[in-house]
């Protein structure tokens, strides 16, 4: 224990959660602690997407949890540098992190002029194919957004989103989303590049091989 109540509780409930989809009974019963401290703990901890709720409403361990990122770099690379190759196009690795959306891993051409997102860049939900899948599959309202909610329900209901100079003049892209065992949002896998090379759309051009890599993504995890 380090002494810090809060931090020995918040701990303590993510050890809980990481152990086994816990019920909110469960996790008093782990931890010792009352019901409403471990429902408010647990909530501030699922904001920070350190625990997540399964389809059936069980706390379990959440995707910006450390272990959960390594494990998902390592299965992401040899898929995105395969889907790279596929394309022709950079490939793009995104978490979700409070108002932004984080590059975690890329896969970029040798050769020809491409969209480089470097590792650790930050960009807005408010625009972009992979914003709108955070919005989607996340279940979140993105305040300012250039898109719209009907947009949000398509690409929940297709699976997939893409962009045609939303956040940038010039740029392309389509995301989809990367998912655990749980069906919770993990990352969104993106293609993106110029408008020229995407043409008849992103989604057209390479919507099935983006699919097929997420999907063998999520499997993975």
């Amino acid at each position: 224990m380090s002494g810090i109540k809060v931090l020995d509780r918040a701990v303590a409930i993510m050890m809980a959660a990481a152990s086994k989809p816990s019920t909110l009974n469960d996790l008093c019963e782990t931890t010792g602690l009352p019901r409403a401290t471990a429902h408010r703990l647990a909530t501030a901890l699922e904001a920070h997407r350190l625990v997540a709720r399964t389809p059936e409403g069980k706390w379990t361990i959440g995707p910006a949890f450390p272990g959960n990122r390594d494990d998902l770099l390592t299965t992401a690379k040899p898929i995105m540098q395969q889907l790279m190759e596929d394309t022709g196009e950079s490939i793009q690795l995104y978490q979700w992190t409070d108002t932004a959306r984080t590059c975690v891993a890329t896969a970029e051409p040798t050769q020809g002029l491409h969209n480089v997102v470097p590792v650790g860049s930050q960009l807005p939900l408010t625009s972009g194919s992979a914003a709108r899948i955070i919005a989607a599959f996340a279940d979140i309202t993105v305040d300012d957004a250039t898109f719209s909610e009907s947009d949000v329900k398509a690409a929940k209901q297709a699976g997939y989103s893409e962009s045609i100079e939303e956040r940038e003049a010039g740029l392309a892209s389509v995301s989809a989303p990367v998912t655990d065992g749980n069906g919770q949002l993990v990352a969104v896998l993106s293609i993106s590049g110029s408008v020229d090379r995407f043409r008849p759309s992103p989604a057209e051009k390479f919507g099935d091989q983006l699919n097929q890599a997420a999907k063998k993504l999520s499997s993975g995890l």
